[in-house]
């Protein structure tokens, strides 16, 4: 028999999950690198920065290349190869309007949980078109400890006035499981450019193919009502 979820509220990831931005960062990232002369190991180098805050991105560098690594520099090639590619607007992953209006519609509390700055967060999702979608969101200001640590989730569910347990967080990257999972949540995976790895899969509730699966699953196993 199928578990039936008491679901109270919903917390969404937003890079790679919501915003299809991860592969602009990662190639943004190579690119800054690769200007600035290292080019060895730096696809897998940034493949494992990926669902990370940037704070721990930067000290990842730092210890992988030295102490002399010119990290304002990468992080202005960075910024500027960044910007460029966003000066068009920020595409949705598939799914996102689907799963946002569903949720909507039910009147089923939902929130953004993000590694990103709270100033990249708000802008972000504004050239996305979604920020006023959102009541909540929560963003590594606002922890000491940001993902794959639980602190985001966990405060996320705090504010809501919801226990972990009845949350359903929806996660693209290996460490966003990690931190949904160890805060108690009910964990989805819909995998964007790292495939989850065994310890993932065995965190969550299922692994899907896109916010359109999120979407039915939450019907059929949370109690998500239709239109």
């Amino acid at each position: 028999m199928t578990a039936i979820w008491d679901v109270r509220a919903v917390l969404l990831d937003m890079d790679g999950t919501l915003l299809d931005t991860e592969k602009v960062y990662f190639d943004s990232l190579v690119a800054a690198l690769q200007s600035c002369g290292y080019t060895d190991d730096v696809t897998a180098l940034c493949h494992a920065m990926i669902g990370m805050p940037g704070p721990q991105c930067q000290a990842m560098l730092i210890d992988h290349y030295g102490a002399d690594f010119p990290i304002d520099r990468v992080n202005r090639a960075f910024v500027a190869n960044r910007d460029q590619r966003f000066a068009t607007g920020l595409p949705l992953k598939r799914g996102t309007v689907a799963l946002l209006d569903a949720l909507q519609a039910a009147e089923c509390p939902m929130a953004i949980v993000t590694s990103s700055s709270r100033r990249g967060a708000d802008a972000h999702l504004a050239l996305a078109g979604i920020r006023s979608r959102f009541d909540h969101l929560f963003t590594r200001d606002d922890v000491i400890h940001g993902k794959p640590s639980p602190d985001l989730y966990l405060l996320a569910a705090e504010r809501l006035g919801v226990s972990p347990q009845t949350c359903v967080a929806v996660e693209d990257s290996n460490h966003g499981v990690t931190s949904a999972h160890a805060a108690g949540a009910i964990t989805l995976m819909v995998p964007d450019l790292v495939p989850p790895t065994d310890e993932s899969r065995a965190r969550c509730a299922a692994v899907v193919s896109d916010l359109h699966a999120v979407v039915e699953m939450l019907r059929e196993r949370g109690g998500l009502t239709r239109r």
